[in-house]
């Protein structure tokens, strides 16, 4: 029998498309070596285009798929993304501090590319005090950091994105990887900060595009990579390396946005086989 590779175990929504998502999660997790467990937090109806309509699974239906896969197997990291519900936050947060030495990987879905919002005010309060404080590494977008580190009492509060990060931090987890597709730079600058301010920055060629399920490919990649042993600097920059080569690669199957293809390479390897 072959030797079991680092199991990931991903919590986020179902996407019909196969764009972002747990869909988005497995084929990821997969293509960098490791093996994907899933719990899906929610059903979502949407295209290429964007999110239509949401049903959050009942919280306790997504502890009870949590509990049944990690008593039966060793979980090397675990990767969050959408979540659906307060009350989920809440259950997914009970279980994670069961396991305080697995790394967790926490992609802040709170819009979709198009816009459509994904998480209310009330969600985003409890991913800050409940998840975000268990992070080993946290993965938003430039929009979604602000939104993240926006003092609420202050409507004026336009903070950069170092003190977004600095903001972050001060919440309680490891590491912040902001990025910056949404900002207004000839190429695309992705910085990794720790409590001691900036430890990487990543400049990346713009590729032309709107692409779905590029922020669930970077988180899913990272948790895959440091499942695998790598450091968190090099487990970061194997995640963008992944993961602008999806983009790169990506397809557009419908009226919508592009599709990252997180089988590139074996593509390229069938190419070159023939």
């Amino acid at each position: 029998m072959a030797d079991t590779p680092p199991i990931v175990l991903a919590f986020a929504a179902s996407d019909p498309t196969g764009g972002a998502g747990i869909q988005a999660d497995l084929l990821t997790i997969a293509a960098m070596g490791c093996h994907p467990l899933s719990v899906i937090t929610a059903i979502t109806v949407q295209d290429s285009l964007g999110v239509d309509d949401i049903f959050a699974l009942d919280a306790e239906w997504v502890a009870d798929q949590a509990r049944a896969v990690l008593e039966d197997m060793p979980v090397a990291a675990f990767k969050i993304g959408m979540l659906g519900s307060v009350e989920t936050i809440a259950a997914i947060a009970a279980i994670v501090s069961d396991y305080p030495d697995i790394p967790l990987i926490l992609d802040p879905v709170l819009s979709s590319g198009r816009g459509d919002e994904l998480a209310s005010e009330n969600m985003i309060a409890a991913l800050s005090d409940m998840l975000i404080p268990q992070t080993t590494l946290l993965t938003p977008n430039s929009l979604e950091a602000r939104r993240l580190a926006q003092d609420d009492g202050n409507e004026e509060d336009e903070p950069d994105l170092a003190e977004c990060a600095s903001r972050i931090l001060s919440m309680g987890c490891g590491f912040v990887l902001i990025t910056g597709t949404h900002e207004n730079t000839p190429q695309v600058v992705n910085t990794l900060y720790g409590v001691d301010g900036v430890l990487a920055s990543n400049l990346w060629p713009r590729l032309p595009g709107s692409f779905h399920g590029s922020g669930c490919t970077l988180a899913s990649a990272a948790a895959a990579a440091i499942a695998q042993g790598l450091d968190i600097l090099d487990a970061v920059k194997d995640a963008q390396d992944f993961t602008w080569h999806a983009l790169q690669a990506g397809f557009r199957p419908g009226m919508g946005q592009y599709i990252p293809d997180r089988l590139f390479w074996a593509r390229e390897s069938d190419e070159a086989g023939h």
